[in-house]
């Protein structure tokens, strides 16, 4: 019996799919692929956070169910945190959950918020999660393109004007998987202003509050006065304490979108694993040196590619924050798009990366590079790339329909 279930439907093919078998393919035949694919962190995870797991596993009692909301001592590490670092006062109780990582926070606040035919704006390019957890839910989700040329603010004021009905929500993800853009204080405050007046909820995702590369640290919304009347905020302990495989993050802010959150988690889950909630608190509570050597290890990564890259015949913007570079195609396989130009690179280069189509289809004239290989492997790709950038015009030559789609 074959079904096309009515969820499955609503999802296109993944993107990033046909590359990755093209790299699996490739690897098998025994080919050295340098990827900077998937944003994985490479880097172990601090010592003292995995003694703390080791530590609280030897409680026999550790092993029983944990809580869904997340147990009250991380919970209060992640508002101090909030003080510490934004100077916002967050309850723990009320205004705090623990999520077993945020993509499944972000997914599961959809589940409990939106209706089928709700509107949401979602940013184009954007994480794959911010626009398809709601189409998911039977939402209709409508893009506001982001990035060089776009005002966001304006975008959505047209939006709300021209959507019927009203939206429900906004999704901000600042700074920005892929684009990696950033924004201050003063890019909130019209949007909380506008929002608190339509009675529009804004779900922010500030999974890269911590790996950012100058003295401009990024901000939270739930600074600006009155943000949580109609804001809630994902946090990661992914990226920042190189804890990815351990799906520990936050939702923090508005108590009715928080109260939401929990009620549908009390059905679908327990919480995490409790060792790791008594690390993750640790993690917060603990010395933060290991944040400053993560990000100074990122910059250090992104400076090298930056200027590789342009040694190499590629010019890509050096990114403030996040660990991704947002790298346009180059000229000569600009009328590609990303799909095809991320196979030949990977074909012809050896090098793996994120075909900005993946990210919407305001993402399909750039590709997304992951930080996530170390100096040596970065410089090894730009020599490969080099080399590809100079056989343009045979690669394109070689094969009749790559010029044709010029």
């Amino acid at each position: 019996m074959e079904e096309e279930f009515y969820r499955i439907k609503r999802l296109p093919p993944y993107v990033f799919a046909e590359v990755n078998a093209m790299k699996a393919k490739a690897r098998a035949a025994g080919e050295d692929i340098i990827d900077f694919g998937m944003g994985n962190p490479d880097q172990p995870t601090p010592q003292h956070i995995i003694d703390k797991l080791c530590e609280a596993a030897q409680d026999p009692r550790a092993h029983r169910y944990s809580a869904s909301r997340g147990i009250p001592g991380l919970r209060k590490a992640n508002a101090n945190y909030y003080k510490r670092r934004f100077n916002v006062d967050i309850d723990p109780n009320t205004e705090t959950i623990v999520t077993i990582g945020s993509k499944e926070g972000l997914a599961n606040l959809a589940n409990a918020i939106v209706a089928p035919g709700d509107v949401v704006l979602v940013p184009n390019p954007s994480y794959p999660i911010h626009p398809y957890g709601f189409i998911i839910t039977g939402a209709n989700v409508r893009h506001i393109p982001i990035g060089e040329g776009y005002d966001f603010f304006e975008g959505l004021q047209r939006a709300v004007k021209h959507s019927v009905p009203k939206p429900i929500c906004v999704v901000l993800n600042f700074p920005a998987n892929p684009t990696a853009m950033v924004v201050d204080l003063d890019f909130y405050r019209p949007i909380v202003e506008f929002c608190r007046k339509h009675e529009i909820y804004v779900i922010s995702d500030l999974a890269y509050a911590e790996i950012y590369f100058g003295n401009r640290k990024p901000p939270s919304i739930l600074e600006i006065p009155g943000a949580k009347d109609i804001a809630i905020e994902f946090t990661s302990m992914s990226k920042t304490y190189s804890m990815p495989g351990w799906r520990i993050g936050f939702a923090t802010g508005n108590k009715t979108l928080i109260a939401a959150l929990a009620h549908i988690k009390s059905y679908l889950d327990y919480g995490a694993f409790t060792p790791i909630q008594v690390a993750a608190a640790a993690a917060l509570n603990g010395p933060q040196d290991c944040v400053e050597a993560v990000r100074t290890l990122y910059r250090e990564r992104r400076d090298v590619m930056i200027e590789s890259l342009k040694a190499a015949g590629w010019d890509v913007p050096s990114p403030e924050a996040t660990m991704f570079a947002w790298a346009p195609i180059p000229k000569a396989f600009a009328h590609l798009g990303s799909l095809e130009f991320s196979k030949l690179l990977l074909k012809h280069a050896g090098v793996a990366v994120a075909p900005g189509i993946g990210f919407g289809e305001y993402g399909d004239n750039h590709v997304r590079i992951a930080l996530v290989e170390n100096k040596h492997r970065i410089r090894q790709a730009a020599k490969n790339i080099k080399t590809f950038l100079r056989s343009a015009d045979s690669i394109l030559d070689a094969d009749p329909k790559l010029r044709a789609v010029s």
